[in-house]
């Protein structure tokens, strides 16, 4: 005879969640100890300061020279270049007229990296698009709209510890009578370039609070975002906005805010059948948006395989598939499954931020080249969506 389970109690429920949050603070803990807030540590040589600035190592040396720069930074004892940081390289990029910033005339990227499905690498792609946007000496602002609030913890904030719903994040001002801008949740980042708004747990209660409000002011609820975004938008060339992988009130804001939308899907049959309902959905709330006064065009939509594994017949299979379903949607580029990421994450960080030997890996190598590959796609996506640039895109042979 099969033994009964006996039910499980509430008790027991509260000490499987207990059990679960310490492993969370303890791993939290060894990330976010005291003494390890972090840093960017990237150095760059003259050489590469070069390629990133467009202008020549001589003219680098001249411009320190005669004092247009300042003197490089050098070890005490060997009296060695150190190299430069990023915030020294967009330095240089001002001087030399190199800094990429769109127009004040041009629109703002405001892109959501969004499907209602979790791991399909949301927060990753967010995380290595902003610094990778970043590196290229672009104003970014990453908006965390996920109460699990990854993008945060990998920015170097504990959503726990670091951040208050009620005052660093959207949740103020989603609420009826909040501030009249973003302006209040905008933190720096230990990346020069890069401005985030944080999230924590309690950003869910805004979806409660949104859906109650709903049937009375759909219009206020639904554009509420997007208010916000237009508001801090003058300052950053690119907003990126991650909302949480569900189709809920906030996700919806988020649709309504973005002016163009990267799908995040790995090649296998589940996440593949769930980016095609994720379409279908969008499709059927943008209409329904529509009728509530809220028409959305956006500059783009794109599909990007994640998570891809060229060893995988499956994959290869379900990414022909993708390619074929979706032939002109699909940026051309592919973000492979790496342990490098894994690793990464793993740590709370990204592959832009890996220093030292860590660096000098083939596996590291192919990692940076798959996210550059994909940031370099996004960025001649934004600077088409930019008028001041077109000029510069038409002599390079890119419009």
């Amino acid at each position: 005879m099969t033994p009964v389970l006996p039910p499980v109690s509430l008790e027991e429920l509260a000490q499987l969640t207990r059990r679960a949050s310490t492993v969370i603070d303890r791993l939290r803990e060894r990330v976010f100890a005291p003494g390890t807030q972090k840093r960017l540590d990237l150095r760059f040589n003259v050489r590469t300061a070069s390629e990133m600035v467009g202008r020549t190592e001589k003219a680098i040396r001249d411009a320190e020279a005669d004092g247009r720069l300042p003197e490089p930074d050098k070890d005490a004892e060997t009296q060695r270049r150190t190299g430069y940081t990023l915030a020294q390289i967009n330095r240089m990029r001002e001087v030399f007229g190199t800094l990429p910033h769109r127009a004040p005339d041009d629109p703002p990227l405001v892109l959501a990296v969004q499907n209602f499905k979790g791991g399909v690498g949301k927060s990753t792609v967010v995380s290595h698009l902003a610094q990778y946007f970043a590196l290229r000496g672009y104003r970014v602002c990453v908006i965390d709209c996920d109460s699990q609030a990854s993008t945060t913890a990998i920015f170097g904030m504990n959503p726990d510890v670091d951040v208050d719903e009620d005052e660093d994040t959207l949740y103020p001002f989603l609420r009826h009578g909040g501030p009249k801008s973003l302006h209040y949740a905008l933190r720096a980042t230990y990346w020069p370039g890069i401005a985030l708004i944080p999230a924590n747990l309690g950003l869910y209660d805004a979806e409660y609070e949104f859906a109650a409000r709903m049937a009375r002011e759909p219009t206020f609820i639904l554009d509420r975002l997007r208010d916000g975004v237009e508001s801090i938008a003058d300052q950053f060339d690119v907003i990126l906005l991650d909302p949480p992988p569900a189709l809920g009130m906030i996700s919806l804001s988020v649709l309504r805010a973005a002016n163009a939308l990267l799908i995040p899907a790995p090649p296998n049959n589940v996440d593949f059948a769930s980016t095609a309902h994720f379409l279908k959905m969008m499709e059927a709330t943008l209409t329904e948006l529509a009728q509530h006064g809220g028409a959305r065009s956006y500059s783009f939509v794109k599909v990007l395989a994640t998570k891809m594994n060229d060893q995988k017949s499956a994959h290869l299979a379900i990414k022909r598939m993708m390619d074929a379903v979706f032939p002109q949607d699909m940026l051309q580029a592919t973000l492979k499954d790496s342990a490098e990421i894994d690793n990464a994450t793993a740590n709370l960080c990204t592959v832009y931020e890996l220093t030292g030997a860590a660096t000098r890996t083939d596996t590291h190598r192919r990692c940076r080249a798959y996210l550059d590959a994909v940031g370099r796609e996004v960025e001649l996506l934004a600077r088409k969506t930019w008028p001041s640039h077109h000029r510069a895109l038409r002599k390079e042979g890119l419009l």
